[in-house]
């Protein structure tokens, strides 16, 4: 914004990237830009019983990052410090030209000075690529966050992709969950250092969303419109979206990481008003430091559990192979046995 108030908006086109934690209302963020009149490319993925509203994702993006990490695997949300590190070195200069002419072609139906919006979770993973083909096209990149409380998206993963599930199986993600969601707050907050950004809280997204947003669009360098009277967003953003506590009763999390999240969220919350503040990214600096420690000597602490595991992994993946081969040993006995039957028919 210019010193008179008004939006200087440069007449290139910007790639504006909507991430966070999965479950952390990136879809509301993202739906919320649409409604400015901003372009989500199209196909979205479609709409399901996890997110009745709508995930405003662009499908393409969706099925390249989903096919391409997953089968690495990098998941996403992945509580391995090197997981972003193990994505890239997996970048090939095929799959690199592939996402860059699939945004060159996106951008180059647009208008000069609009704004494509590009809502993925998993993007923060391979930040580094996307900084690349977006340099690429001559568009500008810029990011948007969102934060949401570490309790509130595991209980909201809890909800969308555990119900039904064993209480053994819930209580060990709770732990998982948590450790993966300060690491894509370490990960996607070093990642964007280097372009226009802004971090956006849930709970400022879902309680006032035009001071939320409009502090965004400000830090961002993108025009919202005028948002004064009845806006559609009005409809869309409502204090309802949020079912899930901001306590950690309930949850079975060991105390170590619980104060390493509280500080990971507090160091995070003052990016909100100052996305560059020196001090609070050297202070995640070093939360990240403590847990990557934290990640090794756990690691290092289940090592025999983990060999265990993967032994008997093997073990029972050897034993359904060797079945499979003997079923399919004699169905090639039975098959010679057919083509000399026939053999000696034609004889």
């Amino acid at each position: 914004m210019t010193p008179d108030g008004s939006y200087s908006l440069a007449r290139v086109k910007k790639v504006l990237v909507v991430t966070g934690s999965g479950r952390s209302g990136t879809s509301s963020a993202a739906g919320t830009l649409k409604r400015f009149g901003f372009h989500i490319p199209q196909p979205e993925v479609e709409t399901d019983d996890r997110n009745p509203r709508g995930y405003y994702e662009p499908l393409w993006v969706a099925e390249f990052h989903k096919h391409w990490l997953n089968g690495i695997p990098v998941r996403t949300i992945d509580s391995r410090p090197h997981a972003g590190d193990v994505a890239m070195a997996d970048v090939t200069p095929e799959r690199e030209e592939t996402l860059r002419a699939w945004l060159a072609d996106e951008l180059a139906q647009r208008p000069n000075g609009d704004v494509v919006v590009i809502k993925e979770t998993r993007a923060y993973w391979v930040y580094p690529l996307w900084e690349r083909v977006v340099a690429a096209t001559g568009a500008e990149l810029a990011s948007l966050t969102m934060l949401r409380h570490p309790t509130q998206v595991v209980r909201s993963r809890d909800s969308a992709y555990l119900s039904g599930r064993s209480d053994d199986l819930r209580l060990e993600r709770e732990t998982t969950n948590v450790a993966a969601w300060m690491n894509s707050v370490f990960v996607t907050e070093r990642a964007t250092r280097g372009n226009p950004r802004a971090f956006v809280p849930y709970y400022d997204l879902i309680g006032d969303w035009r001071t939320a947003m409009t502090r965004a669009c400000d830090q961002v360098g993108v025009d919202p419109g005028d948002l004064s009277g009845p806006h559609s967003v009005d409809d869309f953003v409502t204090t309802s979206l949020n079912r899930s506590a901001a306590t950690w009763d309930g949850l079975t999390v060991p105390a170590v990481l619980v104060d390493l999240a509280e500080r990971t969220w507090a160091a995070a919350h003052v990016l909100v008003e100052e996305p560059a503040d020196a001090e609070a990214m050297a202070t995640l600096d070093g939360l990240a430091a403590d847990y990557a420690e934290l990640y090794r000597t756990s690691a290092a602490i289940v090592s025999d559990e983990t060999s265990s595991d993967l032994l008997a992994l093997r073990t029972e993946l050897e034993g359904r192979l060797a079945v499979k081969n003997e079923r399919l040993e004699k169905l090639r006995r039975k098959l010679r046995e057919a083509e000399a039957r026939a053999d000696g028919t034609a004889s």
